[in-house]
């Protein structure tokens, strides 16, 4: 399969999740091209954070700058903000196409009590 049409192919599968990956694991990847995003990729990563001492004292924020107060039920199925390692980045990609729950994932979800 030629570089091009290996990115054909990847973009037009769905998209599975978007993270911050720590920028040292790019030089460990193999790079296959590059191609302009579609517009709805380039929307706003929403995140959020959680306080560690009072888990009930959340922000939800975005790349473009807005950021709110919130309550942690309103942080359910939001991507708590992390910078992902290469090997755990691997590893939840390994995870989802297995159907199986990704342990650093589901650790990172959200505390409801």
């Amino acid at each position: 399969m030629s570089p091009d049409s290996e990115l054909d192919t990847i973009g037009a599968s769905p998209m599975l999740f978007k993270t911050a990956v720590r920028h040292l694991a790019l030089d460990s990847w193999e790079f296959i091209g590059w191609r302009a995003l579609e517009e709805h990729l380039c929307q706003p990563l929403v995140r959020f954070m959680q306080d560690v001492g009072d888990f009930r004292r959340c922000t939800i924020f975005d790349t473009a700058g807005n950021r709110r107060a919130a309550e942690p039920q309103e942080c359910v199925g939001l991507e708590r903000a992390a910078v992902w390692e290469q090997d755990s980045i691997e590893e939840r990609l390994l995870d989802t196409f297995m159907g199986r729950p990704n342990a650093a994932e589901e650790h990172l979800k959200v505390r409801l009590r």
